[in-house]
């Protein structure tokens, strides 16, 4: 048998762990916890995000095959939150996966370092 594991965080590299910290902190409400230059994470006790400096780090091009990772987060009103997310700094790609004829699932965007995110409408 398998010892289970028990996902501790998600920890993101970047450039400023502050900086994106306080981006992650205003979209997801999530508690500042510690903050340097080196290091900074979030979490209320039950998701946690950290985020530690990598100095030189390129963000991978949206769309791209060498994407590794990417967060989801359900918003009540989709283009709402766009509209806010952006105000902070995120960024909208060209290339929206989530938009068909029917209109709009997801939108994906880039925080201010090029980390893709998903913001998706909640569900009944």
């Amino acid at each position: 048998m398998t010892t289970k594991a028990k996902l501790l965080a998600t920890s993101i590299d970047c450039a400023e762990p502050k900086k994106l910290a306080e981006f992650y902190h205003q979209v997801t409400g999530l508690p500042i916890l510690h903050a340097e230059d080196e290091y900074a994470g979030l979490s209320d006790g039950t998701t946690t995000l950290y985020f530690g400096r990598v100095p030189g780090r390129e963000p991978v091009p949206w769309p791209s095959s060498a994407k590794q990772f990417h967060l989801d987060f359900r918003v009540p009103d989709v283009d709402q939150a766009v509209k806010e997310y952006l105000a902070l700094g995120a960024t909208k790609p060209e290339f929206q996966p989530g938009v068909t004829d029917e209109g709009v699932g997801w939108v994906v965007l880039l925080d201010p370092e090029g980390h893709a995110f998903c913001v998706c409408p909640e569900t009944s």
